[in-house]
C-alpha cells in the first residue's frame, strides 16, 4: 500500500502507521486469507488467527529478552520427590485429624499448581506440573489402597481380641457405628438366660486350680457356643455361671423361643461332656461324669446398654426381670427340676412353635418379689421326651388340679403315680437329688397339716433364693 501507484492509497497507508503504536516498531506482514491455510487457533486464543503471531511472539522474546528459563534435572526429581511425599503421607493419615489432613493433602497439591502458574507468569520460570502432580496422585491412590486394606485387617484384629469378651455382634455394631462407646442405657424387652453348675463347690474341693480351669474352660466353651448360635449374646461369667441375652444388642423377634431352644442345646451338650469326660478314664473324679446345670429363664422389659464407671464398663443388663430370671436359675433346685422359666417366657415361646414341651410347676412369690410368678420346667425337645415321660406329664398336671382345689389326700395319689414315672429318679450317685412330683407330695403333706384357708390362689412363698 505504500508503493501503491495511487496517490490516495499511499496517503491512506502512510495515516495508518504514522499512528503512535507503530513508532518504533517491528511489523511483521503475513497472509491473512483462509484459502493459504495459514491461519490457526493457539492456546491463547478461541478463534484461528494468523500464525504469523508465532513469528512475532519469537521476535518479541528476542527484543524482551525475557526467555524461558528450567530447573535442573535434579530439581526436577527433588520437586516430583518431596510433592509426592508430602501429599501421600497427608492422603493416608488417620485418626481424629484423618479428614482434615487429607483435605490438606489436596490443598498443598492446589498450591504447588498456583505456584508454578504464577512464576511463569511473572518471571518466565517453568517448574514442572504434570510429573509432580502424576506421581502424587498416583502414589496417594496406591497408598490409600493400601491403607483400606490395612484397616479391614485392623478391624479383624479388632473383632478377633474383642470378640473373645464381648458379643461379636457388639463388636461388630461399635465398629460400623464409629462411635466411641458411652455410658447410659435403654429399656428393651429380651430374654435373660443365667446357668449355674450343681454343687460346684464339690469340684473345687476335689481337683486342683490348674484341671478346674481346664473342665470350665471346656464347659463354658460348649455352652456359650450354643446360646451364640442361637442368637444370645453372652453378657458375663460369674465363677461357673454364665449370664446371657436374648434379644439385645440385636433384636430378636422370637428370642424367648430361642433362649428356650438354646436352654435344651445346653443340656443335651453336657450330657455329651460327661460321656466324654467318662471316657476319659482316670482324667477326672466321679464327680465330673455327673456334673448338671440348672438354668433360669424369663423374658421382660430390662434396661441394656454400657453401665459402670465412666474409665470401665461393660455392655449388661439389668432390672426386676433380669433378677426374676436369676430367681429361676437357683429356684430350679428347690422344685427339683433343671430348667425353669416363667410364664412370660413359656407364652412368648409357644407364639413360635410347640417343639418345646413345658409342665407347670407351682406358682410362687420369690425373695425378694411380693407378686406370685407361675414357673414352668421345660422338659424337653418333643421329639426327644419318651412316651412315659408325657404320661407323666398327664397324671403330674392331674394332681396339680387336685392341689390348687386343696385335695391334698387326692393330689397326693396323682403326685405318687407321677413319681414313679418322672425321668430323673433321686440317685445320689447320679446327683440327682429330687423331682417335681416328690417335692408336691412333701407338699401337699404340709397343706394338710397347716391348710391354707378359703380363697388361696396356690401361691407359694419361697424363702430361699
Amino acid at each position: 500500500m505504500l508503493r501503491s501507484e495511487k496517490a490516495e492509497e499511499r496517503k491512506s497507508a502512510q495515516e495508518f502507521f504514522a499512528q503512535n503504536g507503530f513508532k518504533d516498531a517491528v511489523v511483521l506482514i503475513g497472509p491473512t486469507d483462509p484459502l493459504l491455510q495459514d491461519i490457526a487457533p493457539t492456546p491463547f486464543d478461541d478463534v484461528p488467527v494468523p500464525r504469523v503471531g508465532v513469528h512475532g511472539n519469537l521476535l518479541k522474546t528476542i527484543v524482551s529478552g525475557l526467555y524461558l528459563r528450567h530447573v535442573p534435572g535434579w530439581a526436577v526429581a527433588a520437586i516430583i520427590f518431596a510433592l509426592t511425599l508430602a501429599v501421600a503421607g497427608l492422603s493416608i493419615s488417620g485418626g481424629a485429624r484423618g479428614v482434615f489432613a487429607k483435605v490438606l493433602a489436596v490443598l498443598t497439591a492446589t498450591v504447588y499448581v498456583a505456584v508454578a502458574f504464577q512464576l511463569f507468569k511473572e518471571l518466565q520460570f517453568v517448574l514442572p506440573v504434570i510429573a509432580p502432580l502424576g506421581s502424587a496422585f498416583t502414589t496417594s491412590f496406591v497408598a490409600l489402597i493400601w491403607q483400606v486394606v490395612r484397616e479391614e485387617k485392623q478391624k479383624g484384629r479388632i473383632k478377633g481380641m474383642f470378640g473373645t469378651y464381648l458379643s461379636p455382634e457388639l463388636v461388630n455394631r461399635m465398629i460400623e457405628s464409629a462411635e466411641d462407646p458411652k455410658l447410659g442405657g435403654h429399656e428393651e424387652i429380651i430374654t435373660a438366660y443365667f446357668s449355674d453348675i450343681q454343687s460346684f463347690s464339690t469340684f473345687s474341693e476335689k481337683m486342683t486350680p490348674a484341671r478346674l480351669v481346664e473342665l470350665m474352660n471346656e464347659y463354658l466353651t460348649a455352652c456359650t457356643d450354643i446360646v451364640q448360635e442361637e442368637g444370645g449374646t453372652l453378657d458375663k461369667y460369674i465363677g461357673d455361671a454364665v449370664v446371657a441375652m436374648f434379644g439385645a444388642p440385636i433384636p430378636l423377634p422370637d428370642h424367648a423361643y430361642r433362649a428356650c431352644v438354646a436352654t435344651q442345646r445346653v443340656q443335651l451338650g453336657i450330657a455329651r461332656l460327661r460321656e466324654k469326660w467318662r471316657g476319659e478314664a482316670g482324667q477326672w473324679p466321679e464327680v465330673v461324669h455327673h456334673l448338671r446345670a440348672r438354668l433360669g429363664l424369663n423374658t421382660g422389659p430390662a434396661i441394656i446398654g454400657n453401665m459402670g464407671s465412666r474409665t470401665r464398663f461393660s455392655y449388661t443388663m439389668m432390672g426386676d426381670n433380669v433378677n426374676l430370671a436369676a430367681r429361676m436359675e437357683s429356684g430350679a433346685k428347690l422344685l427339683g427340676v433343671y430348667t425353669m422359666v416363667t410364664d412370660s417366657t413359656r407364652t412368648e415361646c409357644e407364639k413360635h412353635g410347640d417343639r418345646l414341651v413345658f409342665r407347670y410347676l407351682d406358682k410362687i412369690v420369690v425373695k425378694g418379689r411380693s407378686q406370685p410368678v407361675p414357673v414352668h420346667e421345660i422338659v424337653g425337645f418333643r421329639e426327644d421326651v419318651s412316651p412315659q415321660s408325657f404320661d407323666c406329664l398327664g397324671v403330674y398336671a392331674q394332681g396339680i388340679e387336685r392341689y390348687l382345689a386343696q385335695d391334698w389326700a387326692g393330689a397326693m395319689a396323682f403326685f405318687e403315680k407321677s413319681a414313679a414315672l418322672e425321668p430323673n429318679q433321686p440317685d445320689k450317685a447320679l446327683a440327682i437329688e429330687t423331682n417335681p412330683s416328690l417335692i408336691l407330695i412333701e407338699r401337699c403333706r404340709y397343706m394338710q397339716a397347716h391348710p391354707p384357708g378359703p380363697g388361696w390362689d396356690g401361691t407359694f412363698v419361697m424363702k430361699e433364693k
